[in-house]
């Protein structure tokens, strides 16, 4: 399967922006589907994740209540709709994809990536 993020850009403190992870090649129903960002000078990190079967979710405490993933089967589609965004938030936005039934935070779990998006949240 191949992923293509898109829907990042620059947006001031508070605001919102919804990215989208769209797949082609394969039907993205059928895997795990997870956000991780990375920050200059920083690993990767796992943002939020949404199972196969949509029965789990795992969010980063650092943006639960602000961040929610979603899925669009008819649109072989996984959204992650960002509000209250703040400044700590800036990073490039990687989708990713498994087989895995559970929600991995560990990016080496993860077969498929997109290329990622520029997410920017000025102060």
């Amino acid at each position: 399967v191949q992923l293509q993020a898109s829907g990042g850009g620059l947006v001031q403190a508070g605001g919102s922006l919804r990215l989208s992870c769209a797949a082609s090649g394969g039907t993205l129903s059928s895997y795990t589907v997870s956000w991780f960002r990375q920050a200059p000078g920083k690993e990767r990190e796992f943002v939020v994740g949404l199972s196969w079967s949509d029965t789990n979710t795992n969010y980063a405490d650092s943006v639960k209540g602000r961040f929610y993933i979603s899925r669009d089967n008819a649109k072989n589609t996984v959204y992650l709709q960002m509000n209250s965004l703040k400044p700590e938030d800036t990073a490039v936005y990687y989708c990713a994809a498994t087989t895995r039934w559970g929600v991995s935070k560990r990016p080496g779990d993860y077969d498929y990536w997109g290329q990622g998006t520029q997410v920017t949240v000025s102060s």
